[in-house]
């Protein structure tokens, strides 16, 4: 392993001057699972810098009732801010379902964001992955694939990205604040993960040198009446086989707006457009839930060991989306 050299950042342009300046181009400013990599082997950068200490931690109102989290705000604060469980509850249960308190309490939101994939082939060190070397080949394509993607797969990849929170924010059009020598940018959630295609190494719109420095909620009060359902092994901390974050407004007896996202099932944080665009302007039904369900899963790409996540995506989709209306049939289809 290479030698590491540590620095603490004590402002946000110290980190971006610092991390800038690194001819080696390594920067792991968050990261759940970076110092992991390290440890393992898996990485193995020329600088660390923390940022721990920087002002990224605080949780606001914007104009119109949107709401600004930093990047460095705990899991745990965000789940638990009254602000974000009423307006965003499906936000405030992602996070709960998402790891245990200790974790909750010590990962930050930016580093959830930019968290690498729990794929073993990924973490074993071993195992051909495009995604820890690129050109070396997939092996999960072959391998026992159960956890992996159906949906945004490529020839070079089939891994799932493990965030919970993620699909929520996905759902209610968040926006990745940044900055880096170039300035400050907003990147929309849908644009800030990446789908493998050739490239699955990279996983993330982040240049050279820049920071996550907040996350931004604009202001979606069909979210006040959302949820977010995860499905898994085990009821414990475990990472989601299928998960759902749905929100719904109905007028009229049809629906005027809908969110739609699912986890577990993507190689990023899927918005279910195709499944929305089928619901606005349905009656809400079983029926319709259970049709645009089925639209969005058109196009899922199965495999040998995940072939049963389709039609447990799909159950779930209509499960999550009766549970939004209060429905009590238990959203059998």
């Amino acid at each position: 392993m290479r030698p590491l050299s540590y620095v603490r950042a004590m402002a946000v342009e110290d980190a971006v001057e610092r991390v800038s300046g690194d001819p080696a181009g390594a920067f792991l400013a968050g990261g759940t699972t970076e110092i992991d990599l390290i440890r393992f082997g898996l990485a193995e950068p020329d600088l660390l810098v923390d940022i721990n200490d920087l002002p990224l931690s605080g949780i606001e109102d914007l104009p119109g009732g949107g709401l600004r989290i930093g990047a460095l705000a705990r899991m745990s604060d965000v789940a638990r801010d009254g602000a974000v469980a009423r307006r965003y509850p499906a936000v405030s249960q992602a996070l709960l379902l998402g790891a245990s308190q200790q974790l909750r309490n010590m990962a930050s939101m930016g580093g959830n964001l930019c968290q690498r994939t729990r794929c073993p082939y990924f973490g074993d060190g071993i195992s051909p992955c495009n995604k820890r070397t690129p050109g070396t080949g997939c092996s999960a394509l072959e391998g026992i694939n159960r956890n992996h993607a159906i949906l945004g797969t490529s020839p070079h990849c089939i891994a799932t990205h493990p965030s919970d929170v993620a699909v929520a924010l996905t759902a209610f059009d968040a926006v990745v604040h940044t900055m880096g020598r170039d300035g400050d940018r907003r990147i929309p959630i849908d644009d800030f993960f990446l789908l493998p295609g050739d490239t699955p190494h990279i996983e993330h719109a982040l240049n050279h040198g820049e920071l996550i420095t907040a996350i931004e909620i604009p202001a979606a009060p069909v979210a006040a009446r959302s949820l977010y359902l995860k499905y898994r092994d085990r009821q414990s901390y475990e990472f989601a086989l299928v998960s759902v974050c749905a929100a719904l407004r109905v007028a009229d007896g049809t629906i005027g707006e809908v969110r739609l996202a699912l986890g577990g099932v993507g190689t990023k944080p899927w918005r279910a457009r195709r499944a929305e665009e089928r619901l606005r302007g349905a009656a809400p039904t079983t029926e319709s839930f259970a049709e645009a369900a089925d639209a969005e899963l058109a196009a899922a790409s199965v495999r040998r060991h995940n072939a049963f996540k389709a039609e447990f995506a799909r159950r779930a989709i209509v499960r999550a989306l009766n549970q939004v209306m209060g429905s009590t049939n238990g959203g059998r289809a």
